[in-house]
């Protein structure tokens, strides 16, 4: 079953910058056959496959469609978490259970 909500992660060229965007699953169904994705404005829109894997579908004319784009689904929890998903990512320098006697 495919997840509701994604995060969309977009790179330039070099992968230094980054934006995100959040997307929500529609009704629609995109060129591949898999759910399509949109924003809250309607203007990114993704068809995402079941393996996460990312297709930009422009939402009007003159858009040149972004080619690097990584997909990260969001849980429920991601959702209700005001700090964002980003928060629960688990950090290099964290102390894992068996560091800890767990």
């Amino acid at each position: 079953m495919n997840p509701v909500r994604y995060e969309l992660v977009f790179s330039d060229d070099t992968g230094s910058a980054q934006d995100v965007a959040i997307v929500e699953r529609t009704s629609s169904k995109g060129p591949g056959g898999h759910p399509v994705y949109a924003d809250p404005t309607g203007i990114i829109r993704a068809e995402i496959s079941d393996r996460d894997e990312v297709r930009i579908l422009a939402s009007g004319g003159h858009q040149d469609p972004a080619q690097r784009v990584l997909a990260r689904r969001l849980t429920p929890t991601d959702s209700q978490d005001p700090s964002g998903p980003s928060s629960k990512a688990a950090r290099p320098d964290a102390p894992r259970p068996s560091d800890r006697g767990v």
